[in-house]
C-alpha cells in the first residue's frame, strides 16, 4: 500500500520526495511504503491544524460528539481494511487487530460522551456577592505520537479527546505500521471532520529525531501526547521540558499478578498466559511478574507450564492467537533477559524456539531482584514467575514496585 501524507485536505508526498519500506515481519512482502516526512513537511502540518483549530475551537460540545461518534459508525463498516493493515504491518494476530477495532469503537464512543463533560470551576471569591468561575478552553494543536503495538487503540486515543476537548492534531504515525495510522487517520476525513483537523505525517526511523523535534518545537504546537517506549519517552520528555510543552506521557510497564495461597489455580493460570502472552507479550500492560505464594508455587507453575505448552505462535494468517513479533531483531533482548536469568539461577521449562519473528511462549521460573528481567520489561511471550513466602510478602513486593 502506497502511504502518502494528510495534510490539510491534500494528500501529498514528502517534501523531498523521499520514502521508506514496512515489510510484513513474517513473510518479508512489502506491506506498506510511505512517505518520509521531512521538518518543512512538519512545518506545512501544523500551519494546517493551526487553520482549522480557529474554526473548531468555537464550535460547540454536540457538533463535537456528533463528529467523533460519526467516526466509530465509520470504524465499523471500514473494519476490514484496517485489520488487514495492521496483520500486514505488524505480524500481530487477528484476535488482537480485531479487538483493536471492537475496543476503538468503545473509546471513540465514550469519547465523545466526554465532550459535554468539560467544563470549569466556582471558586471562592473575596469580593461579597461576586460568583467566581474558571472555564476550560481549547489549547490549539496537539502533537499526537502513538505506537505500533496496539495501532488503534492507542492511535485514536491520541487524537480522540484532542478533538473533543476542541483542539487540532498532527499525529505521528509509527514507522512500523505507517498504513495502518494512514487509515485511521483517514477516518476523520472521510466522516466529514474539518480538512486540517487531523493531519497525519509519517517518517523514516532514520529522521526520527529531527521530525520530532520540529514538531515539538514548533510555536503553535501547544501540547504534547506520546505513548511508547521508557527509552523514547524520555527523549519526548526532555524535548517538552526544552520547549516549555505540557507533555502527556505514557511508557513502559511492568505490570504484576498475584497467586494466593487460597486461589483458583486453573482460573490463576488463564489469567496469567492471557496477561503475559496476549500480542505476544508487546503490551506494556502485560503481565510481567506472576507473584506467587510459596505454597501453592509448583502446582501452580506445574498448570502454567502445561497450559503454556498446549499454545502455539503461527503465522497470523492460521487464526492462532499468539502470532509474530514486530520483527526479528525484536527476539533479541528477549532472549537475553531469559539468559541473564537462567545465569542467576531461574528456571526455564521449555527450550527457546524461534522461527524467525516467531518465538514459542515460555515460563522463566525463580525470578529474583539481581536479575534484569526482575525490572527491565521483556516485550516478549516469556512467563515470569517470583516466589514469595507468604502474603505479607506478596504485599511487600508490590509496595516496592
Amino acid at each position: 500500500m502506497r502511504v502518502p501524507l494528510r495534510i490539510g485536505d491534500r494528500l501529498v508526498d514528502a517534501a523531498n520526495g523521499k520514502t521508506f519500506v514496512r515489510r510484513n515481519p513474517v513473510s518479508g512482502e512489502v506491506a506498506s511504503e510511505a512517505a518520509a516526512a521531512t521538518p518543512d513537511d512538519v512545518q506545512l502540518a501544523v500551519a494546517a491544524a493551526q487553520t482549522a483549530f480557529e474554526t473548531w475551537s468555537e464550535t460547540g460540545p454536540n457538533t463535537r460528539r456528533a463528529a467523533i461518534n460519526d467516526v466509530a459508525a465509520l470504524l465499523a463498516k471500514r473494519a476490514d481494511a484496517l485489520i488487514d493493515a495492521m496483520v500486514a504491518e505488524t505480524g500481530t494476530s487477528l484476535a488482537w487487530a480485531r479487538f483493536n477495532v471492537q475496543g476503538s469503537q468503545v473509546l471513540l464512543r465514550e469519547a465523545a460522551a466526554m465532550a459535554t463533560q468539560v467544563g470549569g470551576d466556582v471558586v471562592p471569591s473575596d469580593k461579597p456577592g461576586c460568583l467566581a468561575i474558571t472555564e476550560r478552553v481549547p489549547a490549539g494543536v496537539v502533537a499526537s505520537m502513538a505506537p505500533w503495538n496496539a495501532p488503534l487503540l492507542l492511535g485514536l486515543r491520541a487524537i480522540a479527546m484532542p478533538l473533543v476537548c476542541g483542539n487540532s492534531v498532527v499525529f505521528k504515525s509509527s514507522e512500523h505500521c505507517p498504513a495502518s495510522h494512514h487509515l485511521m487517520g483517514e477516518l476523520f476525513i472521510e466522516a466529514g471532520l474539518p480538512p486540517g483537523l487531523v493531519n497525519v505525517i509519517s517518517h523514516d526511523r532514520a529522521d526520527a529525531p529531527e521530525v520530532v523535534e520540529a514538531l515539538v518545537a514548533h510555536p503553535d504546537v501547544r501540547r504534547v501526547n506520546f505513548t511508547g517506549s521508557t527509552q523514547v519517552g524520555r527523549i519526548i520528555g526532555r524535548l517538552a521540558g526544552q520547549y516549555l510543552k505540557p507533555s502527556l506521557l505514557e511508557l513502559g510497564g511492568k505490570a504484576p499478578l498475584v497467586v494466593l495461597a487460597d486461589a483458583d489455580l486453573d482460573l490463576a493460570v488463564e489469567a496469567a498466559a492471557f496477561g503475559a502472552f496476549m500480542n505476544q507479550g508487546q503490551i506494556c500492560m502485560s503481565t510481567e511478574r506472576i507473584v506467587v505464594d510459596e505454597s501453592v508455587a509448583d502446582a501452580f507453575v506445574e498448570k502454567l507450564v502445561a497450559h503454556t505448552r498446549s499454545l502455539q505462535a503461527r503465522a497470523p494468517q492460521e487464526g492462532k492467537a499468539l502470532a509474530a513479533l514486530i520483527d526479528v531483531a525484536a527476539a533479541d533482548p528477549v532472549r537475553e533477559l531469559i539468559e541473564d536469568a537462567q545465569a542467576h539461577g531461574a528456571t526455564l521449562h521449555m527450550p527457546w524456539q524461534q522461527e524467525g519473528p516467531i518465538v514459542q511462549p515460555m515460563v522463566l521460573d525463580g525470578i529474583t531482584s539481581e536479575m534484569r528481567i526482575d525490572h527491565e520489561e521483556s516485550s516478549g511471550p516469556v512467563a515470569s514467575v517470583v516466589r514469595v513466602a507468604n502474603e505479607d510478602e506478596a504485599v511487600l513486593f508490590l509496595v516496592d514496585l
